[in-house]
């Protein structure tokens, strides 16, 4: 850990050493804390950064909605908030409050410690709300989580957990759209759970539970872990689960879905939607955790993978409402035709799954969490560490070597394939996970049996092993995510490099200030400048090929893919995907429409929101804002839906602008198919600011 202090890399030791050898209790493993998400009317919650102004308000809600929070902390200090103690510490609080939860409201660049703190004092479910932390930080984080059974963590960049029936919430859900009702949720999305819990409380039926996994690359809870959750619970009828491009979860979630079919008589129906259809391959798509890795499925092949479990899939988060509704419907009368005939239905449980097919993502995509250095500046990095660039134009013995994050071991990983072509490493690559931050993390065992899946024996040997070593370094004390080379066996078994992509954590430099000679070589000239101007805004904007007539406004990185699928779906071509953010502000939309109107192929405007923490009369201001400023010439088509979406449908209705103004998505994209068509304005901007 060469960004820590002598100081924090021993009490790190020593944290671990002491949840592994402690002789209170008799640890099994992280599986066993699955348990500690099942929260309720008596689940005692304490508030990390209690005082915090975000924490405060929303404390007020949670007591309001029947919340028992028993006080909170506050590093160092002591006293009263909100009526209820502040302690200063978690392990204080631990003592004093015996909490069976811990939310925390700490900024990112404390968050990770705050974890560990709460980790340290046995708190038995842990919610972190927060965005942008350092994902080696929480690679840290979840190396002590798999040494213990006590704390289950949820998040991070998580809305957080509910259950309706116990009036208990623990993250930043939207109250008012909950429902106590019979349905489980579980989601990648912040957005498009909002929108799923609206759809299912507007169909009267309602929620359980509600869990989000969040969208970083690492997750505490899985859809697998929500799953069994659900099952056990006799309240729950239906499952929903919301995932995304990226990541193995999906796919792990669809083998557990046909397990769980195959021992069960009467199984609870699934419904599911995978959002980033159309995502450019290897683009970050607004979430951390929003691009495929090497040997990944696709959002369209984890789609099919889901539907082969038996999962009925929607394209677009209403229509989960109206098809729970039948299912429950479809399947009481199953249940009946059971108890009447005592006859096993075979249903799902004979279902055979089709061969996977997974996109490959190699180093010739453009995929970037922010910060991909040039492929010249990768191979210095190499070429200083005594290795040598290769300048043969043809080989026959070429490998594809790496290091990046195993989403389901929750480590980092090495990646090794024998081949680099595309076609053979889909299938060929492997993945080789061990620990992060400790001495000797790779092991001579790993390291033969990376070399032989390498088919590389002899005198090369030697070095792969100094290879894999020097790719380590730099990917802990430079905080990368990825590192993937392609390399070269010489006649005289030298180990040369023939390409190199490096990519490296944009948090660490934003939000915790580390790796500035790294972020330093980032150059903007070869980036698209309505993509770097919108980061300017704290937006994220990607550009999408093709004919893009149909520019897109959207809050929140899973609403946006899903605005792009369906529109793509009903026959629409977006322009951009665009994510205003979670939290957009009525000055993040007037950037926003400014971005999208420099854009000379877009027809027509499509501002999406579901209004969560957003509110949709902020939002509309927003809106309002944009038409006075830059007076845009093209039309716009805006959907409210959420928190204030009367009042922000009222301001849009009785503004006297030319806007046309729905509530469902449906009628809204055929609107912007229709304007679409029909438009031959050219946007054109008149800014008076």
């Amino acid at each position: 850990m060469p960004h820590r202090s002598v100081r924090a890399a021993r009490l790190y030791v020593a944290r671990i050493s002491r949840l592994r050898f402690s002789t209170t209790s008799v640890y099994y493993g992280y599986s066993d804390t699955i348990r500690n998400l099942k929260i309720g009317s008596r689940t005692k919650v304490i508030y990390q950064g209690f005082t915090g102004r975000q924490a405060t308000i929303n404390a007020k809600e949670s007591l309001d909605y029947g919340t028992q929070i028993v006080g909170g902390v506050k590093p160092g200090v002591e006293g009263e908030h909100l009526g209820l103690p502040v302690l200063p510490s978690v392990r204080v609080a631990a003592e004093k409050l015996k909490p069976d939860a811990s939310a925390i409201y700490v900024p990112g660049v404390g968050t990770a410690q705050a974890i560990e703190e709460a980790i340290e004092a046995e708190i038995p479910l842990v919610v972190a709300v927060a965005e942008h932390i350092p994902l080696h930080e929480m690679l840290r984080v979840f190396q002590m989580l798999r040494t213990q059974s006590r704390t289950r963590l949820v998040g991070p960049n998580a809305p957080g957990i509910i259950n309706t029936h116990g009036r208990c919430r623990l993250g930043f859900q939207p109250l008012p759209f909950f429902l106590e009702g019979n349905i489980g949720i579980v989601a990648k999305s912040g957005t498009l759970s909002y929108e799923t819990v609206a759809s299912v409380t507007r169909a009267g039926l309602g929620q359980t539970y509600a869990i989000s996994m969040g969208g970083d690359m690492l997750s505490g809870t899985t859809f697998i872990d929500a799953f069994r959750v659900f099952e056990e619970d006799e309240k729950t009828k239906g499952i929903i689960m919301v995932g995304e491009v990226g990541g193995r979860a999906e796919e792990e979630a669809a083998d557990w879905i046909v397990e769980y079919r195959k021992r069960t008589r009467n199984p609870k129906p699934f419904m599911g939607l995978v959002g980033g259809v159309q995502a450019p391959p290897g683009r970050v798509m607004g979430h951390a955790g929003g691009w495929a890795a090497p040997g990944e499925a696709s959002s369209a092949e984890k789609i099919n993978i889901l539907k082969q479990a038996g999962v009925v899939i929607v394209d677009h988060p209403e229509m989960f409402g109206p098809g729970m509704k039948q299912l429950l419907e479809t399947s009481e009368k199953k249940k009946l035709r059971t108890q009447l005939d005592n006859v096993q239905q075979r249903g799902f449980h004979t279902i055979c799954q089709q061969p996977r097919i997974v996109q490959n993502a190699t180093m010739s995509n453009d995929q970037r969490r922010t910060l991909y250095i040039k492929q010249s500046e990768a191979v210095d990095m190499l070429t200083k560490a005594g290795f040598r660039k290769s300048d043969t134009l043809c080989s026959s013995r070429t490998c594809m070597l790496g290091i990046s994050v195993d989403r389901s071991e929750r480590a980092p990983c090495i990646i090794a394939s024998p081949s680099t072509d595309p076609a053979d490493t889909l299938y060929l690559s492997k993945k080789f996970a061990f620990a992060y931050g400790s001495d000797g993390a790779i092991s001579d065992a790993m390291l033969e049996n990376v070399s032989c899946h390498l088919a590389i024996s002899g005198a090369a040997q030697k070095g792969l092993f100094k290879l894999i070593s020097a790719l380590h370094d730099i990917f802990v004390s430079k905080e990368a995510f990825v590192l993937e080379t392609k390399i070269v066996i010489t006649e005289n078994s030298e180990v040369q490099i023939k390409e190199a992509k490096f990519g490296f954590d944009d948090a660490a430099f934003k939000t915790a200030g580390r790796q500035g000679d790294i972020h330093a070589l980032r150059d903007n000239t070869f980036e698209v400048l309505e993509e770097v101007d919108a980061e300017k805004s704290g937006i994220i904007y990607v550009k999408l090929e093709g004919e893009g007539s149909v520019g897109t406004i959207v809050n929140g990185a899973g609403l946006a893919m899903n605005t792009i699928d369906s529109l793509t779906r009903l026959g629409a071509h977006p322009a951009n995907f665009l994510d205003t953010g979670g939290k957009a502000t009525s000055d993040t939309i007037k950037s926003a429409f400014k971005i999208v109107c420099s854009d000379p192929r877009v027809k027509v405007i499509f501002v999406n929101i579901f209004g969560g923490l957003t509110r949709c009369d902020m939002i509309a201001e927003g809106i309002l804002l944009a038409f006075r400023d830059l007076e845009p010439k093209i039309p716009v088509v805006v959907r409210l839906r959420g928190t204030n979406e009367a009042l922000g449908q009222k301001m849009i209705s009785e503004s006297g602008l030319a806007f046309d103004a729905f509530d469902g998505f449906d009628d809204a994209a055929r609107r912007v198919i229709e304007l679409a068509k029909s438009s031959s304005s050219i946007p054109e901007i008149e800014s008076t600011s």
